[in-house]
C-alpha cells in the first residue's frame, strides 16, 4: 500500500487522473455519476474506483452531495467568470456573446466526462444545490443580456432566451453520440448569431472573440 497522507493508506497503485487525491475522487465520481447514475453510485463505489478506503474519501468530502456540488462547480465557474469580465469589456455585444459561447462550448466538450448531463438530475432541485442553481441562472442572464444588446435587422420574438439553450445542447449531443461533437465550438456560436438575426462578418467576429479570450487571459481551447 502507498500513502495518501498521514494515516490514510492507499489500497493500491494510483489509477485515476488527477494530481491530488481530491482530484482523483472527482474524476472517479464524474465517471460513475455520468455512466452508472448518481443515485446508483455510493461513496464506497467511488472510493473503490480510486483505490482508497471509504474513510479516506470522507477526509476530502463529507457526503456524496458535496462531491456532486464540486463537479457542478467545475462546469459553471469558468464561463461565469468570463461573463462577469465581459460586462466591463469594450467588445461589442456580438463579439462578447460569441466569445462566451465559444468558451462555454469548448469547456463542455473538453471535459473528460459529460458533466453537463448532471444538470438533469432531480436531486439538483433540493435546497442543497440552491447556490449552483443561482449561479447557473446568473450565467443564463448574462447570455440573455448580451443577446438583447445585439442590433439585428430582424430579431425573432424572445430569441434572446435561445443562445444559452443552444450552448447546452452540446450536453445532449455528447450523450447521444458518446463523444464531444466535432467543430461544435464554431458551429454553435455561428448559429447563435444567425438565430438572433445578425448577418454581419462572422469570420471577423470569430477572430475578435479569440482576441477577447486571449486578452482576458482565458484559454480559447
Amino acid at each position: 500500500m502507498t500513502q495518501l497522507g498521514p494515516g490514510r493508506p492507499r489500497l493500491g497503485p494510483r489509477r485515476r487522473q488527477g494530481q491530488t487525491p481530491r482530484a482523483e475522487i472527482l474524476d472517479a465520481a464524474a465517471e460513475l455519476f455520468t455512466t452508472k447514475g448518481y443515485a446508483s453510485t455510493s461513496t464506497r463505489g467511488i472510493a473503490d474506483a480510486v483505490g482508497i478506503r471509504q474513510a479516506s474519501l470522507y477526509h476530502h468530502f463529507a457526503a456524496k452531495d458535496d462531491i456532486l456540488d464540486a463537479l457542478l462547480d467545475e462546469t459553471i465557474t469558468g464561463p461565469l467568470e468570463l461573463a462577469r469580465a465581459l460586462r466591463a469589456d469594450p467588445a461589442p455585444p456580438e463579439v462578447a456573446l460569441y466569445a462566451l459561447a465559444l468558451f462555454d462550448v469548448r469547456q463542455l466538450c473538453a471535459a473528460r466526462w459529460n458533466l453537463g448531463a448532471l444538470y438533469l438530475l432531480p436531486e439538483l432541485r433540493a435546497p442543497r444545490f440552491e447556490s449552483f442553481r443561482h449561479r447557473r441562472d446568473e450565467l443564463r442572464g448574462h447570455y440573455e443580456e448580451l443577446s438583447g444588446r445585439i442590433e439585428a435587422a430582424t430579431v425573432p420574438p424572445t430569441a434572446h432566451v435561445l443562445p444559452f439553450r443552444l450552448v447546452e445542447s452540446v450536453i445532449n449531443i455528447r450523450s447521444d453520440e458518446g463523444a464531444a461533437p466535432s467543430r461544435a465550438h464554431q458551429l454553435i456560436p455561428d448559429a447563435i448569431l444567425h438565430m438572433l438575426g445578425w448577418h454581419g462578418d462572422v469570420e471577423g467576429v470569430r477572430v475578435a472573440a479569440e482576441d477577447v479570450l486571449s486578452r482576458l487571459s482565458l484559454p480559447a481551447r
